[in-house]
């Protein structure tokens, strides 16, 4: 009978014990998610990047004078020395729209063609300040945020979308491309560009 009894008050035990577990509300994912801040690794060595590339950018326009932002190597050479670092820096604002959400009304056309810039002072005001501002959207963005979609008007025919991350990897293939032009530029006046800038 003590069998019975004791065997009776586990059953009882064990039920009870698992009532209990169920009533026990469970941690919702976004509670969860709430009290854990998203990753930033990823973009802080972005930035990193972004910083360096600033930098050398920097360095371009320390190596030129005020007859290079004018300079054009040809006739047939679109764009001066000066359009070419400010054709970067519209783009970084364009791009750098697409890539970060950070709110501008820069963007194509605004600053290659602005006449009102015409001295190495004021272009390297453009263009640092242009650098400033991707950073700037970088640094309100984690690494969950790199992988939503974006897409840019292109051309009529022309909106590609991909994620954020690749947008802004492209932005930064965008204004190396550009800054390695500017080399020729500075050769061709006899001006020493900077060395590259890797770390």
């Amino acid at each position: 009978m003590n069998t019975k009894r004791i065997y009776s008050a586990f059953v009882w035990m064990a039920a009870a014990l698992m009532l209990q577990s169920c009533n026990k509300p469970a941690a919702s994912p976004e509670a969860t998610a709430e009290t854990v801040a998203p990753s930033a690794d990823r973009v802080n060595r972005m930035i990193k990047d972004w910083e360096r590339a600033k930098k050398f950018t920097m360095a371009y326009l320390d190596s030129a004078n005020d007859k290079t932002i004018t300079y054009k190597l040809s006739q047939k050479t679109p764009r001066t020395f000066g359009e070419q670092l400010l054709h970067l820096s519209e783009v970084n604002y364009a791009l750098g729209k697409a890539g970060t959400g950070r709110p501008t009304d820069m963007g194509f056309g605004k600053l290659e063609k602005n006449d009102k810039i015409k001295t190495k002072a004021e272009l390297t005001k453009a263009v640092m300040d242009s650098y400033d501002y991707v950073i700037a959207g970088l640094r309100d963005m984690n690494d969950k945020q790199l992988l939503d979609t974006c897409s840019l008007q292109l051309g009529p025919n022309f909106k590609p979308t991909m994620t954020k991350e690749q947008m802004i990897n492209k932005l930064f293939e965008h204004q190396t491309h550009h800054r390695g032009q500017a080399t020729q530029y500075l050769r061709a006046q006899g001006l020493t560009p900077p060395q590259e800038m890797l770390f």
